[in-house]
């Protein structure tokens, strides 16, 4: 099954692709955890007596880890180009661990365990954006590193399946959250209507206040720990290689990839578009910047990670039973079954479409979450709704955006500019997500109300300015840019 053929080992190329998507998988996990956690850690820091534990603090909180992801992501394009794609994944995964064994206990070596204050909340907090940079840095690198490994008719299927994992990630964390939590309860959060302050109910579980959010953020330790490991197996990307004046293995891992006919007109492409290491960012014109920069606020304009972080506290509101956190996992399965409808089909029907088609489905169910509250309605539909509207995300935007992403810059720009989409789109993770807490408490109707519309404009945008670049290979992206300035 692993031999090279004319057409290259397929073994290979999934075995690398396969690693390189533990990255998504961590990405996923690492912005996740959060979901369940996050009640328990509003729970623990209440009970502070030295400051008062606000929404707003909570919402930064609970947010934290996104301002790395803002810096790691800033810092991929430097860090891909100085380090090399491999190299970068490796910064990640230390990052991914460190960060998992600091949250599972911030007390370490200056605090006293338990015991919750204001300079804890802010190791807490440091220790969650060290965890942001590696997933800033692993949103960037582990599509760029894919998508310059894969051949052009299947790089879409497999800079999909980063999706795939960032979504199963996000599965499995909802999974082993709820498994963390078993027969306990997350605290009941109560709130005084005169002076305001909330604090925890006397009759709250403390388990989960002062435990379970432990050991949900350390048990990000073992596929961090994986992660780094099989990257010691994994090759440097050829276009990385060739900028690089490593033709000879350059040329090897095309020969594996693609066979030895298509790895020499593969490297004559590629040599011919990056005889120079790199280029001005705006070589190509704004333009292409420009789409790459709205492609990355609209994934977030769109409001999916205010329903993924917080998910067991909006399925809780829309009166599910039980804190909302099998509704969650019911959630996350949806989302991964939705996702592997862009992964079968955005080789056949091109990007496009499948983003148009998302966008729509996504308005339609946040109209409904918004009509819902408005009319008062609880339980199965407005329910319904989040997860129609999750799962029309997780077939478009999820795994589009990034594909796009990867694909649409030049070779000699590529780094760069997937470095400020990328950036641009964690700044927006950050609002949407920091501001949604107090927010939702504020008015439901206002936030499903606006992500509605931010969707269908994304869905014109995509329709009148977003190039379609299904079956297209990288270096002819070069040429389309040039051509488009």
């Amino acid at each position: 099954m692993n031999q090279n053929t004319n057409d290259g080992s397929k073994f290979y190329l999934y075995s690398i692709t396969s690693v390189a998507i533990l990255g998504g998988l961590l990405f996923g996990y690492d912005t996740a955890v959060i979901s369940g956690a996050e009640k328990g850690l509003e729970g623990f820091f209440l009970s502070a007596t030295d400051f008062q534990y606000t929404k707003a603090l909570h919402g930064f909180t609970s947010a934290s880890a996104l301002i790395g992801c803002v810096i790691g992501s800033a810092l991929s394009g430097l860090l891909a180009t100085r380090l090399g794609r491999r190299n970068a994944l490796r910064l990640a995964a230390v990052l991914f661990f460190l960060s998992a064994l600091g949250s599972y206990d911030p007390e370490f070596l200056f605090f006293d365990y338990g015991k919750p204050c204001w300079n804890l909340l802010i190791a807490f907090n440091l220790y969650r954006v060290l965890g942001g940079i590696g997933v800033g840095l692993a949103s960037a690198v582990c599509p760029m590193y894919i998508a310059e490994i894969a051949p052009s008719n299947i790089r879409g299927t497999l800079v999909s399946c980063n999706q795939f994992a960032i979504i199963f990630g996000m599965l499995v964390v909802y999974f082993v959250n709820y498994m963390i939590l078993g027969g306990h309860q997350n605290p009941i959060i109560v709130k005084d209507v005169v002076s305001g302050i909330s604090s925890v109910s006397a009759a709250s579980d403390q388990w989960s206040i002062y435990h379970g959010w432990r050991y949900m953020f350390g048990s990000e330790t073992i596929p961090a720990a994986l992660f780094g490991f099989l990257l010691f197996f994994v090759p440097k990307t050829p276009r990385y290689l060739i900028m690089n004046n490593q033709e000879n293995k350059a040329y090897s891992i095309l020969e594996k990839i693609n066979g030895t006919a298509k790895a020499r007109v593969i490297l004559e492409d590629i040599k011919s578009t990056v005889h120079i290491k790199t280029e001005k960012l705006l070589t190509y014109g704004v333009k292409v910047i420009v789409i790459g920069i709205l492609l990355s606020v609209f994934q977030q304009a769109i409001g999916i990670n205010a329903v993924l972080y917080y998910a067991p506290r909006i399925f809780e509101g829309a009166g599910a039973q039980g804190g909302g956190m099998m509704q969650t996992v019911l959630m996350g399965i949806v989302n991964i079954s939705f996702t592997l409808i862009a992964i079968f089909t955005v080789d056949k029907f091109g990007r496009k479409p499948l983003l148009i088609i998302g966008s729509i489905g996504m308005a339609i169910g946040a109209a409904a979450v918004c009509l819902c509250d408005m009319m008062d309605i609880k339980g199965f539909i407005p329910v319904l709704s989040v997860i129609t509207y999750s799962a029309f995300f997780m077939m478009s935007w999820g795994p589009i955006c990034w594909v796009l992403i990867a694909e649409i810059f030049p070779n000699t720009i590529r780094s760069k500019a997937v470095a400020v989409a990328v950036a641009f789109q964690w700044i927006f993770n950050y609002l949407v997500s920091s501001t949604f807490p107090s927010l939702y408490e504020f008015n439901p109707q206002i936030a499903y109300g606006f992500y509605a519309l931010m969707c269908v404009l994304a869905a014109i945008f995509v329709w009148r300015w977003v190039p379609e670049t299904k079956g297209k290979t990288l270096e002819n992206m070069s040429k389309f840019w040039k051509k488009d300035k």
